[in-house]
């Protein structure tokens, strides 16, 4: 074989060589984006279950049995959170009868297809015409935040929803 020939033929290896490289570079970046990709899925699907089932309950305590009422009337900031009304169980959400019972709730999940994932809520009283800005005074309004986080996870997944206290479907 002359010189020429072998220089094309390790020319032609190299060339091969980068393009299977690149290749299998590209195959393992696309793998890693749908892995990633159904992460991120799993994690909204599970702050939307959190929502959906806190969209069952009453706006307030003092709402179960609706009636009309004041702000003034509804539930301060410092009885948010499970277990702090009569007949409930800080322990059982099953036992939670409105939506600020939610707050500081947090649940580990940890399924076949879901592991390391930890939902925590967050309830706070918010203003009509600014739900950004948390108030501390009981309002119509109230703003409840998801966030889902997870070691495979690179930034956690905050869903907010604000209710108000004619937003429960009977």
């Amino acid at each position: 074989m002359s010189s020429i020939q072998s220089f094309l033929a390790i020319g032609s290896i190299a060339l091969f060589s980068l393009i299977s490289l690149r290749f299998n570079s590209s195959v393992l970046q696309n793998m890693t984006l749908e892995v990633e990709n159904k992460v991120y899925l799993t994690a909204f699907s599970l702050a939307d279950d959190m929502i959906e089932e806190i969209k069952q309950k009453a706006f307030d305590h003092e709402t179960v049995i609706f009636r009309s009422i004041n702000p003034e009337e509804l539930s301060p900031n410092a009885n948010f959170g499970g277990g702090k009304d009569p007949g409930e169980s800080a322990n059982d959400p099953s036992t939670w009868n409105d939506i600020d019972d939610f707050h500081g709730y947090n649940k580990p999940v940890s399924l076949p297809h879901a592991e390391g994932y930890n939902v925590s809520v967050i309830v706070n009283y918010v203003l009509a015409n600014n739900q950004n800005f948390v108030s501390s005074q009981p309002t119509f309004f109230k703003r409840v935040q998801v966030t889902v986080t997870s070691d495979y996870l690179s930034n956690p997944v905050v869903l907010s929803f604000i209710f108000t206290l004619h937003s429960k479907v009977v």
